[in-house]
């Protein structure tokens, strides 16, 4: 079968291998769909902390039950699915306390382990979520929206708080949507004025701010002083998440959404002046997964726009590295098997 491996920092390569095989609690599913987040494009460019190459990148997939142990009887060949790509131990202790999603021992597929990028792969069948009732595209950008809901799940939000999410990427997006759907008023930064209008379009976020252009100023002006409650970063950036800090209120809790390969550093007098609370959010649960999922049944969440690019999995190689352009403006690219 075709594989697409990320050889080396910039480097993706189509290669065959040997079909998965089958085995006892294992599921083979055939690739229908790879969605492409900023992991994907840190580890490109050799920015992912937790990489080594070469790796099969894609964590966010949606596929078909190709065959599936016939000791499992609630899903079955021909299903659709959405996989689950965080592998957890079960044993450590934050399996025990159910945060597999930050297990001492964590492989995430497409980052630890060979991920989607290619026509099939085998799966523990722990970690599909059948999803005949949606399509192959709401399958697959289950993920990072459970990403952005697993923040929100983290913080303690309420209708009514002010929020600032730092970062108009996929996974900022997620945390916006899902804040503006917990009654929040939601304000989004970003450097690129494109996505913040994306944010209005999309996220229906209530205000944006270029954060080129003196964004503490005009976080005064639209909470009268206070600041927001509460921030989220999902940048990525250190000097972003550095100055985040600044924009919280006291009293408010930052969340870092995004991850940086790098030391964070902060004024200790100014964080504890304004006892914030300082919490990051890893990846996502189940539960997460089966909430995005009822929410766009629903209708309450909507992903018409939020896939902007696509391309079929015979072109990657070459379109990939287009959408590192940013003048591509990508925001949520999908490959489809």
């Amino acid at each position: 079968m075709e594989c697409i491996v990320c050889d080396q920092p910039n480097k993706l390569v189509k290669t065959s291998r040997t079909a998965p095989s089958k085995e006892k609690g294992q599921a083979i599913i055939t690739i229908e769909r790879i969605g492409v987040c900023g992991t994907d494009f840190h580890a490109y460019n050799g920015n992912q902390p937790f990489f080594q190459y070469p790796r099969v990148l894609g964590h966010e997939l949606a596929g078909t039950v190709e065959w599936i142990d016939p000791d499992v009887s609630n899903i079955k060949k021909g299903d659709r699915v959405s996989i689950i790509p965080y592998l957890e131990c079960g044993t450590c202790t934050a399996c025990r306390q159910n945060k597999p999603n930050c297990c001492r021992n964590l492989k995430v597929i497409g980052v630890h382990v060979d991920g989607g990028m290619c026509e099939q792969m085998s799966v523990p069948v722990d970690h599909l979520l059948i999803t005949n009732d949606i399509s192959f595209d709401e399958a697959a950008v289950l993920e990072p929206l459970s990403i952005g809901a697993h923040a929100i799940k983290r913080s303690r939000l309420i209708a009514g708080d002010t929020v600032l999410v730092i970062g108009a990427g996929p996974i900022g997006l997620g945390v916006m949507a899902f804040a503006k759907k917990e009654g929040a008023n939601v304000i989004a930064m970003d450097v690129n004025r494109n996505r913040l209008k994306f944010c209005r379009d999309w996220a229906q976020v209530d205000h944006v701010i270029d954060a080129m252009d003196a964004p503490m100023d005009t976080l005064d002006d639209l909470t009268d002083g206070d600041l927001p409650s509460i921030v989220f970063d999902a940048t990525g950036n250190r000097d972003s998440m550095k100055k985040a800090f600044h924009f919280t209120a006291h009293g408010g809790e930052l969340i870092y959404v995004g991850l940086v390969k790098d030391q964070i550093t902060f004024f200790d007098p100014d964080f504890h002046e304004k006892e914030l609370s300082l919490l990051a959010s890893r990846n996502a649960t189940r539960s997460d997964f089966e909430y995005v999922k009822r929410c766009i049944q629903s209708g309450q969440i909507n992903i018409d726009n939020y896939i902007t690019h696509r391309t079929a999995f015979a072109d990657t190689v070459k379109t990939f590295s287009e959408w590192l352009d940013s003048e591509a403006n990508v925001i949520k690219a999908m490959i489809e098997g």
